[in-house]
C-alpha cells in the first residue's frame, strides 16, 4: 500500500512540475491579450488561400486558449475546404453564449488559420487532395451532427472544444489525429463512456469522465491522464508525424 502511494505521488509530481513552469511562464507574459474586444482574430496567413488551391485541404489547429485558461491548456479546431470551394468551414465547439441557449457546436464558414484570442495556432495535422479528402470533409460534416454534446460545455473535465474534435478523430480516423498533452478535455468520453477508441482513431483508451484514464495507440503512444493533465511516452518519431502530417499533398 505504501508502495502504490509512493508512485501515485511521484506520478502527480511529474504532472503538476510542467504545469508550475507553464503557468509560471504564462503569469510573466506581458504579451497575452486581456480583452477579448481587441484580441486579434485575424488570418495568421499558414493556410492556402481558396483562389490558389483548387485541390481539397483539411487542417486541425491547436492554439493556447484566452486570458486564465490558457496558462493550462489549448483550444483546438478544424478548418477544411473541398475541391474548388472558395472559403474554409471552421469546426469548433465555442462555450460562449452556451448558457444563454446557443449551441455549443460551431460549424460554418470563417478564417481558417486565425489568432485564438491573440494567441498564434499551431497547425497540427494537414490533409490536402481530391475525392478522398472531399469524402472526409462531408463525413466530418455528419459527425459534428451527431456529437452528443451540442448543447453542452464545460471548461473541465469536459465536454469542451478538445473534446469535440477528439470525438471527430475517433469518427474519421483517417485523420490520424495527435491532439496535444494540453487539450484537456480530449479524453472525456461523450455520453461518460468508459471504453473507446483514441482520438487518432486506432488503439484504443479507458476514461473515467476525463478525470482518470489510460490511452495506448501508435499515434499517442502510451498516455496516463490524470484530472486532465496527461503524462506519457510516443513511440513514433517526430520526424514520422511530420511525414503524415503532408502524405495528402499533391495527392
Amino acid at each position: 500500500m505504501k508502495r502504490a502511494l509512493k508512485y501515485f505521488i511521484v506520478i502527480v509530481a511529474v504532472l503538476l512540475a510542467p504545469l508550475g513552469v507553464a503557468v509560471g511562464r504564462h503569469v510573466a507574459d506581458d504579451t497575452l491579450a486581456t480583452d477579448w474586444r481587441t484580441a486579434r482574430r485575424d488570418s495568421t496567413g499558414m493556410a492556402p488561400l481558396p483562389a490558389q488551391t483548387p485541390e481539397a485541404v483539411i487542417h486541425v489547429y491547436a492554439a493556447r486558449a484566452f486570458r486564465w485558461r490558457g496558462a493550462f491548456g489549448v483550444h483546438t479546431w478544424i478548418a477544411a475546404k473541398p475541391q474548388g470551394a472558395d472559403a474554409y468551414t471552421r469546426f469548433e465547439v465555442v462555450g460562449w453564449g452556451v448558457r444563454q441557449g446557443r449551441n455549443a457546436v460551431r460549424v460554418g464558414e470563417g478564417i481558417p488559420d486565425g489568432y485564438w484570442y491573440g494567441n498564434a495556432p499551431t497547425l497540427i495535422r494537414e490533409l490536402r487532395g481530391g475525392a478522398e479528402v472531399d469524402a472526409l470533409i462531408a463525413r466530418l460534416h455528419a459527425a459534428a451532427q451527431a456529437y452528443p454534446h451540442q448543447n453542452e460545455y464545460r471548461v473541465w473535465p469536459g465536454p469542451n472544444s478538445n473534446t469535440f474534435i477528439a470525438y471527430l478523430g475517433r469518427a474519421v480516423p483517417e485523420l490520424h489525429l495527435d491532439l496535444p498533452p494540453t487539450a484537456i478535455g480530449k479524453d472525456y468520453l461523450p455520453e461518460a463512456d468508459l471504453f473507446a477508441r483514441a482520438p487518432s482513431g486506432g488503439g484504443f483508451q479507458v476514461s473515467l469522465a476525463g478525470l482518470l484514464g489510460l490511452t495506448i495507440a501508435a499515434e499517442e503512444g502510451l498516455e496516463i491522464n490524470l484530472l486532465g493533465l496527461s503524462l506519457g511516452v510516443e513511440p513514433v518519431a517526430a520526424g514520422a508525424q511530420a511525414a503524415r502530417r503532408g502524405a495528402h499533398r499533391g495527392q
